[in-house]
């Protein structure tokens, strides 16, 4: 029997590689198998843990410029490989680092994503797996581009600084200071949304006012988001505002469309799928193991446990799932390629205890090794 295991993080409990060893455990206390364990997330945070622990990586930390131009300590992942580089957008321009009464969107910046990029690349980088879900952003990812050595002027030839405020000013477009070795560099973008850059749908309608943006503001920061769309398409030749995703993180997804070589934005699920090799595993695999914190409603709605199960059925694969906790309308899940799921809490217990990490481990082990005994 051939069983792999791909599991979700159990956040503030297990990360996905002790979830899937602590399973993998329960496997073998019941029976003889070929088990492959393969680290998972959804694009988001918890996603260069995943990977670096996943795929024997390492972790760097550096010094970047924070949401509202301050300094910050960020760290990204380098896989075992030397070449790839994974990175959480949110760990440089995230809301996370914000205090809600600070939010403002004409002062937020995604500079320190560029100079993590940048750090990368002189390390030896040319793949780059990056989430960009969580921004306190709205600058189009003007931010970045500047870091990457992009240049923006106004009317009079000045360089403008890389804010809101300068989008509906640009009128050139400079990339004689870009590096390159971007050139050789490919970008996979995980993006969970579709939005268009511009519009009711866009950037700064949909998102803004979490990040700050008051309404009367709207259609005036809305108008200059459209300015630097145009600005754009004469520079490149095209335009990527309509493009699925180009308004994701207050236009980020945009500015890597338009100004990065070799950029796939993906959905944070499948891109990690792809990039830990899942479904080459799943080819001859008898029975597929998944599974995160809580199995409920919402995950069927293109949850990672989903996503797995998705790719399982592909290849006939059974699908068993496990959950620190279950609700009544998790039964969805079996409509959506999950063959049966189980709680693992074996008993009564405080929210602290059963999320306890080795009382968790314990767990999984224990309702997995049950469930396998009969499966075996």
């Amino acid at each position: 029997m051939k069983v792999v295991i791909a599991i979700d993080s159990f956040k503030g409990s297990m990360t996905s590689m002790e979830a899937g060893a602590a399973a993998k455990e329960g496997v073998f206390r019941a029976c003889e198998a070929e088990v492959s364990v393969k680290p998972l997330a959804d694009g988001g945070e918890g996603t260069t843990e995943a990977l670096v622990e996943g795929l024997g990586g390492t972790y760097v930390r550096i010094e970047v410029t924070g949401p509202l131009g301050e300094p910050v300590t960020a760290r990204y992942g380098m896989l075992g490989d030397g070449k790839t580089a994974v990175m959480e957008m949110a760990e440089v321009a995230g809301i996370i680092l914000v205090n809600r009464k600070d939010l403002n969107p004409w002062k937020a910046t995604t500079t320190g994503i560029g100079e993590m990029i940048l750090d990368a690349a002189g390390r030896g980088c040319r793949e780059f797996i990056i989430g960009i879900g969580g921004s306190a952003t709205t600058e189009g990812g003007i931010g970045m581009l500047q870091a990457l050595g992009y240049v923006f002027y106004d009317r009079k030839g000045k360089m403008l600084p890389p804010l809101f405020e300068s989008l509906e000013k640009i009128e050139k477009i400079s990339a004689e200071h870009v590096p390159k070795v971007l050139q050789e560099c490919r970008f996979r973008i995980a993006c969970d949304v579709t939005n268009p850059l511009c519009g009711e749908n866009g950037a700064v309608y949909v998102y803004g006012p979490q990040k700050g943006v008051e309404r009367q503001d709207m259609q005036k920061m809305d108008d200059a988001m459209q300015h630097y769309a145009r600005k754009t398409a004469e520079f490149i030749g095209k335009d990527n505002s309509p493009a699925p995703g180009a308004g994701a993180s207050g236009g980020l997804g945009f500015a890597f469309l338009s100004y990065l070589p070799n950029v796939e934005l993906k959905s944070g699920i499948a891109l990690i799928m792809d990039a830990v090799g899942l479904e080459k595993e799943m080819k001859d695999a008898d029975l597929v193991i998944t599974g995160e914190g809580r199995l409920d409603f919402q995950t069927a709605m293109g949850k990672v446990p989903v996503g797995v199960a998705r790719l399982a059925k592909k290849y006939n694969c059974r699908v068993v799932a496990f959950a620190g906790s279950v609700t009544d309308d998790a039964v969805i899940c079996n409509e959506e390629g999950i063959d049966a799921f189980f709680p693992i809490v074996r008993g009564v217990s405080t929210l602290d205890e059963a999320m306890d990490t080795e009382t968790a481990k314990r767990n999984m082990t224990l309702s997995v090794e049950q469930v396998f005994r009969l499966l075996s």
